[in-house]
């Protein structure tokens, strides 16, 4: 169920997680844990209460992701909506939730102040990232009260295999010319890494890197490599309540 997990007891009441394809209960080439939208999978939200289960929050928040630079609040108000926001990335002070990005080749960026309890989600996908989300969500995070912020960086495509027209590489240089790169054979590409990298640098924060790329290893979802029918792992970052 888990490429990597930190749990709360031994880092400072924050715990996360970024998730494989198994361990689920989704049938046929998904991979049993599709944590992916409902209307495609309609096990998904089954395997997102497994989830829920086995890092033991009271909830799971996802949003409906559109490659955006788009930042909300998860607050008591906000968690009565059943509808998923249209955004890329959330912040809170809440504990006991879990704060939940998909990916399936791009970049899943769980952040912390874990002494301020503020807890940051972003979804650095190409577009996202040249627009800003990650240090939007910084920016979120620091107008909730974090001072000391780490980050949390999951699996995704890498820039050997993340190839691209050569005028999108051009474009993504103008932002974070870092991130424009080479495929292992040679073509244009994008090293979604490097760019998050840089962004989270500028931003003040430092960063754990535990990034298998999704294209290479068959036990974690790629829709570069499966297509359209790619399932999608989930980083979930949540703060546990003190105990009295």
């Amino acid at each position: 169920m888990f490429t990597h997990r930190n749990d709360p007891e031994s880092n400072q009441g924050v715990g996360g997680c970024f998730t494989d394809r198994e361990g689920g209960l989704t049938l046929g080439s998904m991979g049993s844990l599709n944590l992916g939208r409902d209307d495609v999978d309609p096990l998904a939200g089954d395997n997102r209460a497994l989830l829920r289960d086995r890092i033991a929050v009271e909830r799971i928040v996802t949003l409906r992701q559109v490659h955006s630079n788009r930042v909300v609040i998860v607050d008591a108000a906000s968690l009565t909506n059943l509808d998923d926001p249209e955004a890329d990335s959330m912040v809170t002070r809440m504990s006991d939730v879990g704060l939940a990005i998909r990916v399936a080749d791009c970049v899943p960026v769980l952040l912390a102040d874990q002494q301020a309890g503020v807890l940051g989600a972003a979804h650095a996908g190409r577009a996202g990232m040249q627009s800003g989300v990650v240090g939007n969500t910084v920016d979120r995070m620091r107008e909730l009260g974090a001072d000391r912020i780490i980050a949390w960086v999951g699996p995704h495509i890498c820039g050997g295999c993340y190839e691209v027209p050569e005028q999108m590489a051009a474009d993504v240089a103008r932002t974070h010319p870092g991130a424009a790169s080479r495929t292992r054979w040679h073509t244009p590409s994008v090293d979604l890494a490097a760019g998050v990298a840089a962004d989270l640098q500028d931003a003040g924060a430092t960063a754990t890197w535990l990034n298998p790329c999704t294209f290479e290893v068959a036990a974690l979802h790629s829709h570069r490599r499966d297509g359209a029918g790619a399932g999608r792992l989930a980083g979930v970052i949540w703060r546990v309540s003190p105990r009295g």
